[in-house]
């Protein structure tokens, strides 16, 4: 249990909010103009929480059957929570608990059905319009991620997702449209979401489905796509600053978190080198420039990464303003790891810690882990930092009463904030703000359920898309309210 260090105090104008996707709220896939994305092509699966392999796993015929399914098949990202309908009431909702800020995501194929039309979809813009406004009005500012895994369908069958350079142009001209049209109303903009995430689970993150690259190894596609990435998002924050001057536009990464198992110098060292794996694209994105170890790597490997005349300027010229990143748990690693019990964790698994407790899905939650990876981060980046994801997945019920009791979700978010407040007061951080992960229930990425439940309001809907769609607030919603009533100082 983390027991604060110093007296809990926060800055005034420190960002409280929450944080859903497009892809896991939305719903209404093939309503108003929008186009298909990957992610309305991944199915409902009842795997092991810990078999991270088969829950990504994703071929051409998996994308075949999708396309002929029939309503009657599980695909839960179609429909999300309704939020496209319900946004409304949800966002009022959010105002209750006094929300600063609020987190959530554009879908690339609401503003462009197909992303080469030349003309934006203008049913999508008003949604987004809509949206805004009805944050605005309850004095919410909007976080806007402008890419959360859900790349359109039309750039994985015509280029094999962001593999194909075509890719970045049209993500540029995409960004170009949403800075144009919602630059009035949005301050705060990322441009990927966990932008490392792609050498873990390249499907969501690049829209790159395996069997499809007989011509190069698959592994060196997976850079390819990550460099046009890195060059669509420098294009994009240059186009921000230009057309938003007074905008601040960041970067946002997987905050994993790894501690060697054992004090063996083997152990530490096979430690350090899985967590420089973390930072290798969020230092481009800071520094303007590929890391001399991420070059080492790629070269080591027998790869190459295709440069365009133009890239490295770009990339020197789009740097971020901030960083931002997602945190919810730690494990440990080790040189060898036979023998050793392993823990799943978000996308990807590590060696149980014994010290650590465990949630129902083997996530090992550690709000020390918070304050060590803030620090961490700082020391690195020496940017304002964002915390946009943390939160505990749990299976609520809803009991006789009507009502939702947590307290679970309750006491991890005052640790977490506990550890927030000494980061910012012992240890100099500066955070900007702090967004918690599905505010509202919606479908889990990494399980694609709804059951595995985040948020502080419960959605009536399981993970066949059967229930109500009622909104009952959790007991952790007031509780949430009061935190932030009280700047964070009130967690009793």
């Amino acid at each position: 249990m983390y027991t604060n260090h110093s007296p809990l105090k926060f800055p005034k104008n420190f960002l409280w909010g929450g944080a859903t996707a497009a892809n896991q709220v939305e719903g209404a896939w093939n309503v108003d103009g929008k186009g298909m994305t990957i992610e309305d092509c991944l199915p409902y699966r009842e795997v092991g929480v810990a078999d991270l392999t088969k829950q990504f796993a994703f071929s051409s015929k998996d994308l075949e059957e999708a396309l002929n399914a029939g309503p009657e098949a599980n695909y839960p990202k179609r429909r999300g929570i309704d939020f496209y309908h319900y946004y409304k009431e949800d966002i009022k909702m959010f105002a209750e608990m006094g929300y600063k800020v609020f987190r959530m995501s554009i879908c690339w194929s609401r503003i462009f059905t197909d992303p080469e039309d030349e003309q934006p979809n203008e049913a999508g813009i008003a949604f987004y319009l809509d949206m805004f406004k009805e944050c605005k009005k309850y004095g919410i500012e909007p976080l806007v991620t402008l890419s959360h895994y859900d790349v359109p369908l039309a750039l994985v069958q015509k280029y094999r997702g962001w593999y194909g350079r075509e890719a970045v142009e049209l993500f540029v001209k995409y960004a170009r449209v949403c800075f144009e049209r919602f630059g009035s109303y949005v301050k705060y903009w990322l441009t990927f979401n966990e932008v490392d995430a792609m050498l873990r689970h390249p499907v969501t993150s690049g829209g790159l489905i395996e069997d499809q690259f007989n011509d190069v190894p698959f592994e060196q596609a997976m850079y390819q796509a990550m460099h046009h990435q890195m060059i669509a998002s420098a294009k994009a924050v240059q186009i921000g600053h230009e057309l938003c001057p007074d905008s601040l536009i960041g970067c946002m990464m997987t905050k994993l978190c790894f501690y060697p198992f054992t004090c063996k110098p083997e152990d530490n060292l096979a430690t350090q080198q899985r967590m420089r794996t973390l930072y290798r694209y969020v230092d481009i994105q800071v520094f303007g420039e590929y890391p001399i170890y991420l070059k080492k790597e790629i070269s080591n490997k027998g790869y190459t990464v295709h440069f365009e005349e133009g890239d490295a300027e770009e990339l020197k010229k789009g740097t971020v303003d901030f960083v931002s990143f997602s945190y919810y748990m730690t494990s440990c690693w080790a040189a060898s790891t036979e023998g050793l019990e392993m823990s799943p964790g978000n996308t990807v698994n590590g060696v149980k810690n014994p010290y650590l407790p465990s949630s129902e899905w083997g996530w090992q939650t550690d709000a020390s882990g918070l304050r060590y990876s803030l620090v961490e981060l700082y020391d690195r980046y020496r940017k304002p930092l964002f915390i946009v994801e943390n939160g505990l997945g749990a299976k609520d019920k809803v009991s006789e009463d009507g009502k939702v009791h947590d307290p679970y979700r309750e006491e991890y978010l005052k640790e977490h904030v506990c550890a927030m407040s000494d980061a910012i007061n012992e240890d100099g951080v500066d955070l900007m703000g702090y967004t918690w992960w599905g505010c509202i229930d919606l479908v889990s990425e990494s399980t694609r359920q709804l059951s595995k439940r985040y948020g502080f309001i419960y959605v009536d809907e399981d993970d066949y898309g059967n229930g109500t769609f009622k909104r009952i607030k959790k007991d952790s919603f007031n509780y949430y309210k009061q935190v932030i009533e009280s700047n964070g100082e009130n967690i009793d």
